[in-house]
């Protein structure tokens, strides 16, 4: 029996990175701010703050943003603080010393670039490599990787993830479960010569339907 405080709904607090920090490309506040889109008469060049409509792309660096809307500013330190809309809007951006990147996905998101806080409603998919988040709202710290996931309903939508969070962390590559190196009563299983070994099946969500409640 779940506390009276999460019933109906469902909190996890963990980190998309289980090896290493998932920190965000340090230097994309480096780097200038390209915007493009359908509508750009919202834009205020001594401000540099901007309200863009239809096919928006921002980028920074590494750092592409693509949606239906952008309400966005350029900041003191040069970094970029966003909110966006679309139907899905995407984040990708580089892992800093890394070639890696994570994406998001979610119907709203609200991006605060000195914070290095992304926050995903309604819909909302995190993906590092093979390891993702679905829920209804995530919330992403680019700089230390951590994330907090949190069941809501969902807001007009029969296709949304509704008052659960789901989640697949794929094995590590280093340390297969019952294999670890020198594990008592673990047996190498024999290679056959000219063959490669077949890498696991990748481990998959399990939709909501299959799933009792």
């Amino acid at each position: 029996m779940l506390p009276a405080c999460l019933r109906g709904g469902f909190v996890l607090l963990a980190a998309l990175s289980l090896v290493a920090p998932a920190h965000a490309e340090k230097a994309d506040r480096d780097k200038p701010v390209n915007f493009s889109s359908d509508d750009a008469g919202g834009v205020n060049y001594e401000t540099r703050t901007g309200s863009l409509k239809g096919n928006v792309v921002i980028t920074q660096g590494t750092m592409t943003v693509r949606a239906d809307r952008i309400d966005f500013k350029q900041n003191p330190d040069n970094s970029l603080s966003a909110t966006v809309y679309g139907n899905p809007l995407s984040f990708r951006q580089k892992k800093d010393g890394s070639d890696e990147y994570y994406e998001a996905y979610a119907q709203k998101a609200v991006y605060d670039g000195q914070k290095e806080l992304l926050e995903l409603f309604d819909r909302a998919l995190l993906k590092q490599g093979n390891d993702e988040i679905r829920s209804n709202y995530i919330s992403y710290n680019t700089s230390t990787g951590a994330f907090k996931a949190e069941g809501r309903p969902d807001q007009g939508s029969a296709t949304g993830p509704g008052a659960r969070v789901r989640g697949t962390f794929q094995p590590r590559s280093d340390a297969a479960p019952g294999a670890a190196k020198g594990a008592p009563g673990a047996t190498p299983a024999p290679a056959s010569k000219g063959a490669p070994a077949k890498a696991p099946a990748p481990l998959k969500l399990t939709p909501d339907s299959a799933i009792k409640q």
